[in-house]
């Protein structure tokens, strides 16, 4: 099954912008279970969406869709598959797609990039900052991504975030990391320039699906209240677009439920939504 295959035939990997790749892993999930079945999960949801994003259609620049990632050894392992999927995606001048799977994960497609170029730096929307060194005695816990990313030299930049332990506010503070807050957006709105102006003009891209609130995305490990809106989500991510190129993206932490089939839903059409924010903010 490849992503959006009602609409898309399956492109081969030189004319596809968009190269999918489903990274089926859990390991490390510490409340709701369920990750591993998150990529299946958006893939088939995908068959139900239009070719028309609501601006465009991202998918006439050609859908790749991979094989899934080999997720059944250790974390490091995992994570070095990924790399390596990602890695020619990059040198193609192509745009990788990960499905989650665990939020930990996006340190592979990161780690990638960053091997290749440090031009770029991440934005994350998220319920949680994800800033621990260690959570649950693991260095690679999901709840230590951004710690991770950030310890590469990679300037961040958080939002929707609502829950935070004190150490996560403490490197924060000490690291001087820029965000937006739920609370705050929620409150005033996302700013017209809402990067800072010397963030890097290139970003990857990582979603947490429970950044969005908890009432649209309950199918998800840690839902959150609080959260963004489907419109809010969607603004913020073409605001920190504006002006800058968006080299590669991650939608990470659906955790399906039968009962709730709209959310498998949501998230593909989320996926689509950021590929479609992806392609313009390329001039495609």
């Amino acid at each position: 099954m490849h992503f959006l295959s009602s609409e898309f035939p399956q492109s081969t990997p030189e004319d596809a912008l968009f190269h999918i790749i489903p990274m089926p892993m859990e390991q490390t999930v510490s409340y709701g279970g369920g990750t591993n079945l998150g990529p299946e999960a958006i893939l088939e949801a995908s068959y139900q969406l239009e070719a028309h994003d609501g601006t465009s259609y991202p998918g006439e620049l050609g859908i790749h869709t991979t094989d899934a990632v080999d997720c059944t050894s250790s974390a490091e392992t995992c994570f070095k598959n990924l790399e390596t999927a990602c890695t020619p995606v990059y040198e193609a001048g192509k745009i990788p797609v990960t499905l989650g799977g665990e939020h930990s994960l996006s340190i592979a497609p990161v780690r990638a990039l960053h091997n290749l170029r440090q031009d770029f730096g991440v934005v994350q929307i998220d319920a949680h900052a994800d800033l621990r060194d260690a959570y649950e005695d693991s260095p690679n816990s999901h709840a230590c991504v951004m710690r991770r990313i950030h310890e590469l030299g990679v300037p961040i930049f958080q939002i929707g975030i609502r829950n935070l332990c004190q150490e996560e506010i403490e490197y924060r503070a000490d690291q001087n990391i820029a965000y937006l807050d739920a609370r705050e957006l929620a409150r005033h709105g996302i700013p017209e320039n809402l990067l800072p102006a010397d963030f890097p003009k290139n970003i990857y891209l990582t979603f947490d699906v429970d950044g969005l609130d908890a009432s649209l995305m309950p199918a998800t490990g840690t839902p959150e209240p609080g959260g963004l809106t489907w419109w809010q989500a969607l603004d913020a991510c073409e605001a920190a677009a504006k002006g800058r190129k968006i080299l590669g993206l991650d939608v990470v932490e659906l955790a399906p439920r039968p009962e709730l089939h709209s959310c498998s839903y949501t998230a593909a059409k989320l996926t689509y939504a950021l590929m479609g924010i992806a392609a313009r903010s390329r001039d495609i």
